[in-house]
């Protein structure tokens, strides 16, 4: 017996060994194994398995050295392969992934997670939750794949139904997969669940912040077969999971869920795929679900449930101030009644949150002189301005002091105005109009800062700051009980992005953030200032969300967008812009030559420059397609022969930003 097997690390070609008699005739196509390399054993896939070779074969045949230990999931080649031609990589790409933790180096510096904030106690659900769990509960008994819609708005206890369904998978000796958007979320549940969950349930976090000794662990009880609970964001769903009985997935409406880096998988979609593969049943709870997933609960048998009501506190009011109304106004940025409601809060000794979707001082600096904006040499962005008088590019890093004087006209630093506003100014501007409030900040620059960050949030948590300034980072997932006012500085800000679901994101996030309001008070109030007034505005209450998905889902239907048809992003990237240009226009034109072979139905939109087309100096290109069949679309994809491009070329179904 033979194997062909790709070496996960070196030498890319297909090579061939022998099977050493006594692993006997089982099936290793899939298996990870040990095989000889000079004077080296290396890791490699088992690709293929034959009895007898080629009879023109010349070279000298030596044996595999040893099966790798792999945890017994009969389910994960079909889904390894699945992923694979769904993204178009290899694979071999997925495995590599799961097998680099294992060699990964132990990090110095570990990401705590927040103390609990209260200790388990016994939870009696409400019948809007009791139901949810009735109905699931046969379908880990005797499982059955089945996808359930939970909308639940902000503090209606959704983590509770989560928690019951946990601990009966467990009883029944089955593993728990619970994915979050985000490493902050998961570490967040990771520690919430360990103690409120049963003492004597296994959980593993697994993501980029988990100590590789927990990983380790954790593929240890895989190999073993123990049941256990799984937290994490993109890597739980690559991993071989023995005796998988439920997956949950929270939040499930996040972007967050897409890969930012090639290939962008989206873990939500693959779980998907992975409880239909398994037969199981996966629960997706959201205070604001998708369109695509309440679509699928019309057109696709998809269950639902809601729970409309909150453990504690009621929900709060909301009001909308356009912002070109200047009338009594001390800043352009902070309206009269926000103004006037945050020294209310002050006065009554509660807390406040300001949301923007901006970090940084302001958004860019110009000359008025010239018109010359400062921006990035290495990516097609301006710099964003900091408070330091620091410039700096939030996609590369790229930092430096603003001048003296413009580099384009030589005028001096007096002609410069900031443009746009930031985190670190809304804090100036709050610190001169509050002087009294103890303000602090909580964006991705303070995130990076673990320790920082983890002491921002617990003291805004213990009532020793007044006033929370942030981005989406505070949007979701925490519960501050003495939080009674939000403010959205600028709602409309994510509007104006050239992209389909502009509309959904912008929503989600704003009744996200206004749910931190009035989790435990009866009256709180939240302030929407827009520079616009748009239909959205009129869904913010969350009890209404749902009416959402009606219009908005209509106008998805006029324009051919997801969920009705399939889209997939094709990118090319390289170096040169020359190239690129040259390439993405020789792409389009194979593409219209073979699609109406394939589907003339289909409709293929590009080359074009994505709003930010050069990023550490590779350039960008993209190329859409819309089809009613995502094979459809794949099959054209395959006939373009990719070795003859220099450029790189990434294939994304579903892109959502």
């Amino acid at each position: 017996m033979y194997i062909q097997v790709r070496l996960l690390k070196g030498f890319s070609e297909p090579l061939t060994y022998e099977v050493p008699q006594d692993w006997g005739a089982q099936n290793l196509i899939g298996q990870l194994v040990r095989v000889p390399i000079k004077t080296q054993l290396r890791s490699a896939l088992v690709l293929k398995q034959f009895a007898n070779l080629p009879s023109n074969n010349t070279f000298t045949i030596r044996q595999a050295h040893a099966i790798e230990p792999f945890p017994s999931d009969p389910h994960y080649t079909k889904f390894i392969t699945l992923l694979s031609n769904y993204y178009q990589v290899e694979s071999l790409h997925f495995v590599k992934r799961v097998q680099q933790f294992l060699v990964e180096k132990e990090m110095d510096e570990q990401v705590a997670g927040i103390e609990p904030l209260e200790e388990r106690k016994k939870i009696i659900l409400t019948d809007e939750q009791q139901k949810a769990v009735d109905f699931l509960a046969p379908y880990l008994e005797n499982p059955t794949f089945i996808a359930t819609v939970l909308h639940g708005v902000t503090g209606s206890g959704k983590t509770e139904v989560y928690k019951q369904l946990i601990e009966k998978n467990f009883m029944l000796h089955k593993n728990s997969l619970l994915l979050l958007p985000e490493v902050s979320l998961a570490i967040q549940f990771e520690t919430l669940m360990r103690s409120q969950l049963r003492s004597d349930i296994p959980i593993f976090g697994f993501h980029s912040a988990t100590p590789t000794k927990q990983k380790r662990l954790l593929w240890h009880a895989l190999l073993t077969s123990q049941p256990i609970v799984i937290i994490g964001v993109h890597l739980p769903i690559l991993l071989p999971l023995p005796n998988l009985g439920l997956i949950i997935i929270d939040e499930e409406h996040e972007i967050g869920y897409q890969e930012k880096k090639h290939p962008k998988v989206n873990s939500k979609e693959a779980a998907i795929w992975r409880a239909h593969i398994h037969n199981i049943p996966i629960l997706l709870g959201s205070a604001t679900p998708s369109l695509t997933s309440l679509y699928n609960v019309k057109t696709k048998g998809w269950h639902f449930f809601q729970l409309k009501n909150r453990f504690a506190g009621q929900f709060p009011k909301v009001k909308t101030v356009l912002l070109n109304d200047k009338r009594q106004r001390r800043n352009f940025w902070i309206s009269k009644p926000l103004e006037d409601a945050m020294k209310d809060r002050l006065q009554k000794k509660e807390q406040t949150i300001i949301f923007l979707n901006r970090r940084g001082y302001s958004f860019f600096v110009q000359c008025k002189n010239c018109s010359f904006i400062f921006s990035c040499n290495n990516c097609s962005v301006s710099l964003t301005l900091h408070s330091d008088n620091k410039l700096t590019c939030h996609y590369c890093s790229f930092c430096t002091t603003v001048p003296s004087q413009c580099p384009a006209c030589k005028q001096g630093e007096s002609q410069f105005i900031k443009k746009g506003i930031g985190t670190q100014q809304v804090v100036s501007i709050l610190e001169k109009l509050l002087p009294q409030a103890r303000i602090a900040r909580a964006d991705m620059d303070t995130t990076l800062k673990k320790k920082e960050w983890q002491k921002t949030i617990e003291d805004f948590h213990a009532g020793n700051l007044d006033i929370l300034v942030g981005t989406q980072t505070i949007t979701k997932g925490y519960h501050f009980p003495n939080v009674t006012l939000v403010g959205v500085l600028w709602a409309d800000l994510n509007l104006h992005f050239p992209v389909y679901n502009a509309a959904e994101t912008t929503l989600q996030q704003l009744i996200q953030v206004a749910g931190r309001a009035g989790r435990q008070r009866e009256e709180s109030l939240v302030i929407i200032q827009t520079m616009i007034e748009h239909p959205i505005f009129s869904f913010l209450n969350e009890i209404d969300y749902v009416k959402f998905f009606n219009h908005e889902i209509e106008k998805r239907k006029e324009i051919s967008y997801p969920p009705f048809i399939r889209l997939v992003e094709i990118e090319l990237k390289h170096m040169h812009e020359s190239t690129v240009d040259n390439e993405a226009i020789q792409l389009m034109t194979i593409l219209l030559d073979a699609y109406e072979a394939i589907n003339p139905d289909m409709m293929i939109l590009g080359p074009a420059k994505p709003p930010v087309h050069k990023i550490k100096n590779t350039h960008a290109r993209k190329i859409y397609i819309k089809g009613s069949s995502i094979q459809e679309i794949i099959a054209l994809f395959h006939s373009v022969n990719r070795t003859r491009f220099r450029s790189q070329i990434f294939f994304t179904p579903n892109p959502v930003s």
